[in-house]
């Protein structure tokens, strides 16, 4: 195949795969069998320095994605090259090439219009994860479309695809979403040229909503200025269309009557996590990837177990469920560290609060103290016995002739004088009269 242009030395243009608002993406090929794909932005760089913003503003976030590959995910395509193009001086983003179909393909024939409730969980599983990597590094990616999601056939992965829109400036951004063609997955804040985290998790809710319903909630009818207008009064203003009605029409004809049965269940948790991610406001979707996973883990975990109709799905979900709680662990554990490389203590709220509670009573122990002072001693000062031989003995401390007070009188009793003979002081006799009884017996 000829070259259209040359890209840059040591990589040869292959041919483009496809087109758009945001850009081109070549296929192209490094020395020997490498096979990259290569994102080619429309506007070109007339200077690389710093006088050109286009260039400072590719440079900053070309620099973001590489920080996003320092760890990498099975989610994420990985950035391989930047730079700019030898003809033209239009930026490029160099990225591994995916084999496989993305989702848009999956969605039409030969293949069903609707996915498995199953495979849209596993869908939204790796797409929330891609998305909170992303988001845990400051990176979004504002487009988001079932084309930009690839299936690896080589791992079974769904890998999220093309970082062009992120690498843009924002009056790039605001010229390329006026001319894009991915209108149907855009966030409502998108029409003004605005790239929010929220941004990017309105756009995950209307790929799941697609999967399950076949359609998108406001598709778009032809590539007319009217019904692109029309797609974004949906966006902005009108009510997001049931999405169990839709899934009921577009579910294929040739499935059994026990798995149509079976895959219009769709767990309650999933459609709320959808119609959340879908408010117009942004404030009212989760705040980004991170919060999205979290939510998804923590809903399907604590799903009733009516949702499902047979053992062999709630199974496939517990094992869902038992990998999702694996990942979040990891998760939470690589953020730990990275917060322990930077110098950053991380307290729970538990431990937060026994310390306050600790240290306040602490200090209500120690103004006590302050207050009251040392308690004085209220037991009597007993004074020696050499010095009280004027004193007269009181009545109660005088020899009753017990062994107890024997002992006491040994005790203060001077060493040099002779031992006192102790007398037992008799006691008074009792009167064994009782009563004088009449004992005159007759007979």
């Amino acid at each position: 195949m000829s070259k259209v242009f040359t890209i840059a030395e040591g990589l040869e243009n292959m041919g483009a795969l496809r087109t758009g608002g945001q850009g081109s993406v070549y296929k192209g090929r490094r020395y020997g069998p490498i096979i990259t794909a290569v994102k080619i932005l429309p506007t070109p760089v007339h200077a690389e320095g710093p006088e050109d913003k286009n260039f400072s503003s590719f440079q900053n976030e070309v620099e973001k994605l590489k920080k996003v590959n320092e760890q990498p995910n099975p989610n994420i395509v990985k950035i391989l090259n930047s730079g700019i193009t030898e003809s033209g001086s239009f930026p490029f983003i160099e990225m591994e090439f995916i084999a496989g179909p993305d989702l848009e393909e999956l969605l039409a024939a030969p293949h069903d219009p609707v996915f498995t409730i199953k495979e849209v969980i596993k869908v939204a599983d790796h797409l929330a994860n891609a998305l909170a990597h992303c988001h845990g590094f400051m990176v979004r990616h504002g487009d988001i479309k079932s084309n930009n999601i690839k299936f690896n056939v080589h791992t079974g992965n769904y890998v999220l695809l093309d970082f062009g829109l992120s690498v843009m400036s924002d009056e790039q951004r605001r010229t390329s979403i006026r001319h894009a063609g991915a209108i149907e997955f855009m966030a409502p804040e998108q029409s003004e040229g605005q790239m929010l985290a929220e941004t990017d998790i309105y756009s995950y809710g209307i790929i799941l909503y697609e999967l399950l319903a076949g359609q998108v909630p406001f598709p778009l009818k032809d590539q007319g200025q009217k019904s692109r207008n029309e797609v974004l009064v949906g966006h902005l203003e009108q009510a997001v269309p049931d999405l169990q009605e839709l899934r009921a029409k577009n579910i294929p004809g040739n499935w059994s009557d026990e798995k149509k049965q079976q895959e219009m269940q769709v767990p309650a948790w999933l459609v709320a996590i959808i119609s959340r991610c879908l408010e117009k406001k942004p404030s009212d979707r989760y705040a980004d990837g991170l919060a999205l996973q979290e939510a998804l883990i923590r809903d399907s975990v604590n799903a009733p177990a009516d949702i499902v109709a047979d053992q062999h799905a709630i199974q496939l979900l517990e094992q869902e469920n038992t990998r999702l709680q694996t990942q979040l662990r990891n998760m939470q554990n690589a953020q730990q560290e990275r917060r322990a490389e930077e110098g950053v203590v991380v307290l729970s709220k538990a431990v937060f609060f026994v310390l306050i509670l600790a240290g306040a009573c602490m200090f209500a122990l120690l103004c006590y103290f302050l207050l009251t002072g040392p308690a004085k001693s209220t037991k009597p000062v007993k004074t020696p016995v050499e010095n009280r031989k004027d004193i007269p003995v009181q009545e109660e401390e005088k020899d009753h002739g017990y062994s107890w007070d024997k002992d006491s009188v040994e005790d203060t009793k001077p060493k040099d004088t002779l031992p006192v003979q102790l007398k037992p002081v008799p006691l008074p006799q009792t009167d064994t009269t009782l009563l004088n009884l009449d004992t005159t017996i007759h007979f």
